[in-house]
């Protein structure tokens, strides 16, 4: 073994690559005693590794099956494990697992909702975030101020942000009027607000933001705000095919006749929806610090404008 300590340890199941090149600068990663620095190869599987003090194993966890979620994040959730704050994070409803984690394949800002991926593969996510990888992510976004051709032309065609030069792969006008219009609109990198930072560069502002698609995977008009679902294998593998993964053999859901069945597709979503709201009651109920909007509670709308639709081209 001679390979990057994030990527090992990415590999073996404790975070994204990108989560622990964090840790490391933070200096949260130790190794044989010695604390860890940025760009640091590991030649020693069975060295003692240490994130936060607590020894975790550098072996990659093979028997660990691939899974991912597909979650609805609502809007004033924070992508983080932990907020010192006490504010709800988009870890807070996800299923408990023992001998893995689940981590998150990029972020969306407090304000943006929509569709958010977990997976227990360190390696998946970290490809799927590339920028090389080129991943279409579609938004849906409302927009405030003066729209013409010409704007969406510099949109499609490129303008200079602090970080470089940034561009949509497509733009859709969805309806709207005056000054407020909506669009759904294709990027395929991760950058930090890089959205609202197209808009606001031609003068307008971006009032709602909501992610619809990643890849292939579309957000399920059936699945509640704050609600999840569990991918299958067929989809799972066809995310492992998109950044050259091997396919996985294994799922932990049940593929049998009653799975797809009407039947059972609306047991599930009953399921799900009963969770969220008992997630919501023992929130509100027991004090912690975590606020909840009572008002975002009344209207519970449908998961996905765009559930069904297909890519841009």
């Amino acid at each position: 073994m001679n390979e990057k300590l994030q990527k090992v340890l990415a590999r073996a199941g404790h975070g994204s690559r990108r989560e622990l090149e964090t840790l490391i600068k933070a200096g949260r990663v130790s190794v044989n005693g010695i604390v860890a620095k940025l760009g640091e190869r590991l030649e020693d599987e069975n060295a003692v590794v240490r994130i936060d003090g607590h020894i975790v194993s550098a072996k990659a966890q093979e028997e660990v099956v691939c899974r991912v979620l597909v979650y609805y994040k609502p809007e004033g959730e924070l992508c983080t494990r932990n907020d010192p704050e006490g504010r709800r994070t988009v870890f807070d409803r996800l299923p408990k697992m023992r001998g893995s984690r689940w981590i998150s394949v990029g972020r969306l800002d407090a304000n943006t909702s929509g569709l958010l991926l977990f997976t227990t593969d360190g390696e998946l996510a970290n490809r799927l975030m590339h920028p090389s990888r080129q991943v279409e992510r579609e938004y849906l976004v409302r927009v405030f101020g003066e729209i013409d051709e010409k704007k969406v032309r510099n949109l499609v065609s490129g303008v200079e942000l602090d970080d470089g030069v940034a561009r949509f792969e497509d733009v859709v006008h969805a309806g709207g009027d005056g000054m407020n219009h909506t669009f759904y609109v294709v990027i395929n990198e991760g950058r930090n607000r890089e959205v609202r930072r197209l808009w606001e560069s031609q003068d307008c502002t971006v009032s709602r933001l909501k992610r619809v698609r990643y890849g292939d995977i579309f957000l399920d008009k059936k699945l509640p705000r704050g609600g999840w679902m569990e991918l299958d294998l067929k989809e799972v593998n066809y995310l492992r095919e998109l950044v050259e993964l091997k396919p996985e053999k294994e799922t932990l859901l049940e593929e049998t006749k009653a799975n797809t069945s009407r039947k059972r597709e609306r047991s599930r979503s009953q399921k799900i929806r009963r969770a969220v709201k008992r997630h919501e009651e023992r929130v509100s109920s027991g004090g912690g610090g975590r606020s909840n909007n009572p008002a975002r509670r009344k209207t519970r709308r449908s998961a996905g404008e765009q559930g069904s639709r297909s890519k841009h081209r």
